[in-house]
């Protein structure tokens, strides 16, 4: 039996024994006893043995079994149909966390905010059931810190729910095993009937108590036992299959919208009753149950208390005073409560702002931050136990063996946390720094004060959930192989092309005392559910980027014997418009997308957030496009590089049409060319790298550049004329093996129409990305050999 089965059956055998009441219907002691013996498999205790053997049963149906009609199976598990011990599932996290997270203007506040809401998702959450964070081996102090931490959470969960002193306290209710998922942003668990909504509401008063400002939700529902494996079960048992299947009930618009529609979306004709029968069976599994509790968490969080139910309303959010005359907080604009002197600028803070501040200094290991403890501000608040993602990057290193290839040499206490975005974007590599110099993976440039915002979410998730995910066990394995993977795949791209850098020329009061010391270069802000958002050099950040979505896929496909990998017959090839070599098809059912901006590290936050949203949303479009269009399960990547705040005023989409977008007898001219696959992308960092590796004169690039606007055909025939009269061999050769070639490709014919590729009547460029991202590539070539080894190839 695996974990994850073991878990299922302890938790749902846990809430059927426990009963419908408050109080248990056997010995707690009794309980443990059983859960002791299911963990450990051995003899059931005598008087839960029959409640057990019910779990089984419901666990021993064939995936394969399903009945035409509810007496059948009535008729055939009796047993389980009887069973009126109904089963709780709780359902909860944070809502509109961009606004909450994003509200503040500096990195501090934003690192604080997103650390209280992974404290609380990871920590806190899981702590109600007894569930201890796994902690990093390299802090052995933090492993008694957390201990102590999850022991004081569970002591305010007895405390602000317990009415009854002769009812059960709530941490003794829970236990590990009936979590189904908490991996950031939201928790699904299983829960005793009668305790359904003091779950829920801790849930949100858990949230509303740390964070003071954020919003939550938590919905709860109690399902009979059978509606584990087959949905719900109506009250009258009438509406099934042999209901579904009349003709005049798939075809009704209103149960199209809840199955899917009676229609075929390929061949656009009737289905037939096999597929009408799958539509049906894909919907009628615990996937019913948690798209039940999603509709309740919407309707909820909109305000609506909804019929029936016995909480307290949710449609009044907390006020804050607004009189005129009162100081407000540097950030937020709400009253202040205190001026902290020891901060650079003094500034005025807000008790919500103060924790996030707090927050902000615990997540980065500030040992020397010691203005909140000396305030003289009374409040019952305190950081708790804070695992920062710099400490769960080094166990990475030190897990996989990277270690050395990271450090170089340095000793790791030299190396300290990042702070501020000045710090990421004028970091510098000197080579000075590092005793093993000969192994540095790029050569030493600076980003310029320039940084990349990163931020990836995976594609077709939900879709892949209401297909392939039916059960609980499901559940629980496929959320713990999407963060692991998720986690790996963003730490292997930071250890693949990133090293300490040494602070230069810092300016910004709160960092200029930093000058000299040695950093780790980037800045991890949320890794959890399905989406990432990391900040890094702007050097580093498409290859980082491209390395990420790739690991993702790569990394996916090898979790549990293949189990989300695509057939090796399958063949997406010929989806990218890049021609390079090496050319490999989609293998993973799953990928990211991602959108990178690359900006001057002065942007505000919440500026580069609209934008960085916007390109994540274009890049999975083009995804849906694709799968849609060439059967393409692979990642897409977005990139906008902005060189000065005012040089968008709109949305990006419209940027993109009405300014770099031309239609000339018929055939549209687009300056651009993203998204891009991630076999594309890497392509575009090869041809910037040549371009660097091969000095190519940067005036030269702004010239062809200034041809695109001319129309395809003048650009085209300015562009041969451009080119023949470069005076280096080596720069033609350039040009031609890693843009004609690979990217301009003509048709129908054996030429290039450099600058330009077509597709379906367009015509697009990478040349305005080349140009825009050479001042941040290295000098490093695209197999990490030497400046001279990409000559000689050029020119071979």
């Amino acid at each position: 039996m695996t974990d994850s089965k073991k878990s299922m059956t302890i938790a749902i055998a846990w809430c059927l024994a426990w009963g419908k009441g408050r109080q248990p219907q056997f010995p707690l002691p009794l309980l443990q006893e059983m859960r002791e013996a299911l963990l450990n498999e051995t003899e059931i205790p005598g008087e839960v043995a029959g409640i057990v053997a019910e779990v089984r049963r419901l666990e021993a149906i064939p995936e394969d079994y399903f009945p035409e009609t509810i007496a059948q199976l009535q008729d055939k598990y009796p047993d389980l149909w009887h069973q009126d011990t109904k089963i709780g599932l709780v359902y909860g996290g944070a809502t509109k966390i961009k606004q909450y997270v994003f509200e503040s203007a500096k990195i501090q506040d934003v690192r604080g905010a997103s650390a209280l809401l992974d404290q609380i998702n990871l920590i806190d959450l899981p702590a109600f059931f007894g569930l201890e964070p796994t902690v990093c081996d390299i802090y052995p102090d933090a492993r008694q810190e957390a201990r102590n931490w999850c022991q004081q959470v569970r002591q305010w969960l007895d405390k602000c729910l317990l009415e009854n002193e002769s009812e059960p306290k709530l941490s003794e209710v829970l236990i590990p095993e009936l979590i189904i998922y908490s991996t950031g942003g939201n928790i699904l668990a299983f829960c005793p009937a009668a305790f359904v909504d003091d779950l829920a509401n801790a849930i949100e008063k858990r949230y509303t108590e740390r964070t003071l400002t954020a919003n939550s939700c938590a919905v709860g529902e109690k399902f009979r036992l059978l509606e584990l494996r087959f949905g719900l079960l109506n009250d009258d048992n009438k509406l099934w299959l042999d209901w579904y299947l009349r003709q005049d009930v798939h075809t009704n618009p209103i149960v199209e919208s809840y199955f899917g529609s009676s229609r075929d979306k390929q061949t656009k004709k009737k289905k037939n009753v096999e597929q009408l029968t799958q539509a049906f069976q894909e919907r009628k599994n615990f996937n019913e149950l948690a798209g039940k509790l999603a509709g309740l968490f919407q309707q909820r969080r909109n305000g609506n208390d909804g019929l029936g139910v016995n909480r307290s309303s949710r449609c009044y959010p907390p006020m804050y005073e607004t009189h005129p005359y009162l100081i407000r907080d540097e950030n937020e604009y709400r009253c202040a409560v205190i001026r902290e002197d020891k901060l650079p600028g003094k500034p005025y803070l807000s008790e919500s702002l103060r924790c996030k501040r707090i927050m902000g200094d615990k997540a980065k290991k500030e040992q020397e931050s010691q203005w909140c403890r000396d305030t003289e501000l009374d409040l019952d608040w305190e950081p708790g136990f804070v695992e920062s993602w710099v400490s769960k990057f080094k166990q990475f290193l030190q897990d996989s063996g990277l270690w050395q290839d990271y450090y170089l040499g340095i000793p790791e206490n030299r190396v300290i946390e990042a702070k501020r975005l000045e710090e990421i974007g004028k970091a510098s590599r000197s080579e000075q720094i590092f005793p093993k110099k000969k192994l540095l993976k790029y050569s030493i440039t600076s980003s310029n004060g320039f940084v990349g915002y990163i931020s990836a979410d995976v594609n077709n998730m939900g879709g892949y959930i209401q297909k392939q995910i039916k059960t609980p066990q499901e559940y629980q394995e496929f959320s713990q192989d999407v963060l692991q993977v998720m986690e790996s795949s963003v730490y292997t791209a930071l250890a693949k092309h990133l090293n300490p850098r040494k602070l230069e020329n810092l300016t910004e009061p709160e960092s200029i005392n930093r000058n000299g010391r040695i950093v780790h270069p980037f800045e991890i802000l949320a890794i959890g559910g399905d989406d990432v958002l990391l900040i890094v050099p702007a050097d580093k950040a498409l290859e980082i980027a491209q390395t990420i979505g790739s690991e993702f896929e790569k990394q996916l496909a090898e979790v549990r014997n293949g189990v989300y990998a695509l057939p090796k017959t399958h063949d997406d090839k010929s989806v990218h418009r890049y021609q390079g070599e090496n050319i490999k098809p989609s293998r993973c059912k799953l990928s990211m997308s991602v959108g990178v901006l690359i900006t001057d590290y002065k942007t505000p936050i919440y500026y580069a957030e609209r934008l960085y949203e916007q390109l994540l949303k274009s890049a999975k479009k083009q995804a849906k496009d694709l799968k849609d269009s060439y059967n393409y399960y692979g990642g897409t990547v977005d990139i906008l590089t902005m060189k000065s705040v005012t040089m968008i005023s709109s949305k990006v989409k419209e940027f993109r049409e009405e300014g770099l977008t031309k239609k000339i007898r018929g055939s549209e001219l687009r300056r651009y060319a993203a998204p891009y696959t991630l076999y594309e992308l890497s392509g575009l960092i090869e041809a910037v790298k040549a371009l660097k590796v091969s000095d190519f004169p940067r005036s030269q690039l702004y010239q062809i550049r200034s041809l695109l606007v001319q129309g395809k055909r003048t650009t085209i025939l300015n562009y041969r004329y451009f080119r023949t009269r470069l005076k280096e061999r080596e720069q033609r050769n350039i040009l031609q093996k890693y843009f004609e070639e690979p990217w301009c490709q003509a048709k129908t014919n054996e030429g290039n129409i450099a600058p330009w590729m077509f597709r379906e009547k367009v015509y697009e460029t990478i040349w305005q990305d080349l140009v825009d991202l050479y001042p941040f590539s290295d000098e490093t070539d695209m197999a990490s050999t030497n400046k001279k080894s990409v000559t000689t190839e050029a020119n071979s």
